[in-house]
C-alpha cells in the first residue's frame, strides 16, 4: 500500500539523502553528467541542503510501498501556489502510478491552502519525466537557464498544472 509521511527527524532526512544518491546517480547522469550530480547532490540533496530548505519553508515528504521509502517529495507555498520542487522515485517503482499518488496529495494540499496552481522546473533533456508531467496535465510555459555555480547551469522547462477548486 502507498503512504505519504511528512518528514520529521533526522532519520528521514537522512532516508531522503539516500535515496537522492542513489536516484540522482542512476537517473541524472547520463543527461547532466556525473560532476554535476554530485555537486547538485552536495549542493541541494544534502543532509545539511535538505535542512537549510526545511528552515525556508519546504515541505518534505517520503514515499513508501507498505514499510519501505522508495521516493520522496518537496514543495513551497507561493501565494496562490505551490512550487514542486522535487519529486524523485526509485527505478522500480516509476511507472507504476507512484507519481500519480504524490501529486493528488500534492494537489488535495495544495487546494487545501487555496492554491490555484502547480509550479516546477524540469529538465529540457529529460524527456521521459517531461512526458510523465504532461499527461499528468502540466504545461509548458517557459524555459530557464540557472547558474547554480562551480560552472554549472540548470537548463530546464517551467511547467504549470492549473487547478480547479471542486464544488461542495
Amino acid at each position: 500500500m502507498l503512504t505519504i509521511t511528512l518528514v520529521k527527524d533526522l532519520s528521514d532526512i537522512l532516508t531522503i539523502q539516500h535515496l537522492a544518491s542513489i536516484i540522482w546517480k542512476e537517473h541524472y547522469t547520463a543527461i547532466i553528467g556525473v560532476d554535476q550530480v554530485n555537486y547538485m547532490l552536495n549542493n541541494f540533496q544534502s543532509e545539511k541542503a535538505i535542512k537549510d530548505q526545511i528552515r525556508k519553508h519546504y515541505q518534505y515528504c517520503l514515499i513508501h510501498v507498505d514499510d519501505q521509502a522508495i521516493g520522496y517529495f518537496s514543495t513551497q507555498k507561493n501565494e496562490n501556489s505551490i512550487f514542486l520542487s522535487k519529486l524523485y522515485v526509485l527505478k522500480d517503482f516509476r511507472g507504476k502510478g507512484v507519481g500519480n499518488f504524490a501529486l493528488s496529495y500534492i494537489e488535495n494540499e495544495a487546494l487545501k491552502m487555496g492554491c490555484n496552481r502547480i509550479n516546477l522546473t524540469v529538465n529540457k533533456y529529460n524527456l521521459n519525466t517531461i512526458k510523465a508531467y504532461q499527461k499528468m496535465g502540466f504545461t509548458i510555459v517557459d524555459e530557464i537557464v540557472s547558474d547554480i555555480g562551480n560552472n554549472f547551469v540548470m537548463d530546464d522547462f517551467v511547467m504549470e498544472k492549473k487547478l480547479l477548486f471542486k464544488k461542495k
